[in-house]
């Protein structure tokens, strides 16, 4: 099985709607509507970039940050040329 992508995001909580905003620096920053309780901002933003990306849920995992706004989210089945046709290039010379 092939390395899985990391990919930095910074996630807003409590949120008007589920998206992707865009690059802030070298994070993705990723709106839910979810709370951060519990878990289920973490899980929600699992699912807008699995959404994004065209995956399963199951293949977009948390690595690191699960109580953080900035987290490392593990992606199975894409390379870092599918990161950037779907979400663009990050913001150089940012973080």
């Amino acid at each position: 099985m092939a390395e899985a992508v990391r990919l930095a995001v910074h996630v807003t909580p409590k949120a008007g709607r589920d998206e992707v905003v865009g690059w802030r620096g070298s994070e993705l920053q990723v709106r839910v509507t979810s709370a951060p309780e519990g878990g289920k901002a973490s899980a929600a933003v699992c699912a807008v970039i699995a959404a994004s990306l065209g995956v399963p849920k199951r293949d977009v995992r948390i690595d690191r940050g699960q109580t953080s706004r900035h987290k490392l989210v593990a992606i199975d089945g894409v390379d870092a040329a599918r990161l950037r046709e779907a979400f663009g290039e990050p913001e150089p010379g940012l973080f």
